[in-house]
């Protein structure tokens, strides 16, 4: 059994992809029983999200309605019976944070396409934030802030916006003082082996599907990339 099958998820979110939608399709052909939804950049090899469903949702958007932001395919939303699921690769800031200007615009458009979402059901968001939250979500926080992408103090305000405006990050919401719980680690040094890591992948939801919420995991064993696979467990109404 793959890593994939022993998962058994209802929705697959990808971030970074990478590939072109075409690329994706024919790399994932061999999944039949679920729904395939992609989305590509402009630029080749960049950036990039996937979504697999075991239902069909109601409808599928590609982007956030800003074509500035909508060139690097980071976001797909699939409208369900009770929610929203958004799935999203936020821009990295960059090695030298030539992108942050950037970024702070994007975190800002973001939470704007997610509350209009929200006025006619509550929202799921999964994806790659790019950003560590609270110091307990990195190995090293004094030596990382504000001078590494992800650990700057606008990244972590624009988290912040989320969760002030009626998102919950689930992990934190369960287990608020849980330590070295990271979902991404450098390929250098060891920092995987070591468990010298960051947790920058996120599950966020409307604040109304928190009595819905039956668990938000981080599956650290599962290799194959500098990321691991997250996830939630949400019962139906």
């Amino acid at each position: 059994m793959t890593q994939f099958e022993a998962m058994n998820a209802d929705i697959f979110c990808i971030q970074e992809t990478k590939a072109q939608n075409d690329q994706v399709t024919e790399t994932l052909a061999g999944i039949k029983e679920y729904h395939l939804y992609t989305t590509s950049a402009t630029r080749k090899g960049y950036s990039g999200t996937a979504m697999l469903s075991k239902t069909e949702p109601f409808h599928i958007a590609y982007g956030i309605g800003i074509d500035e932001h909508d060139q690097e395919g980071r976001t797909i939303t699939a409208e369900f019976g009770q929610f929203y699921i958004v799935n999203v690769y936020v821009p990295n800031s960059g090695s030298e944070l030539l992108r942050l200007n950037y970024r702070q615009q994007w975190d800002k458009a973001l939470l704007d396409y997610l509350k209009q979402l929200e006025k006619k059901k509550p929202v799921i968001i999964c994806g790659d934030f790019n950003v560590a939250h609270q110091a307990i979500d990195l190995a090293h926080p004094k030596e990382n802030y504000n001078k590494a992408a992800g650990y700057t103090q606008i990244e972590i305000d624009g988290m912040d916006h989320f969760t002030q405006n009626g998102f919950i990050d689930t992990f934190r919401y369960l287990y608020p003082n849980k330590e070295k719980a990271y979902s991404w680690w450098s390929y250098r040094a060891g920092a995987r082996i070591k468990n010298v890591g960051w947790r920058i992948d996120y599950f966020l939801i409307s604040t109304v599907l928190t009595k819905q919420l039956k668990d938000s995991f981080i599956l650290s064993d599962f290799m194959g990339s500098d990321h691991c696979p997250i996830g939630i467990i949400i019962d139906e109404e």
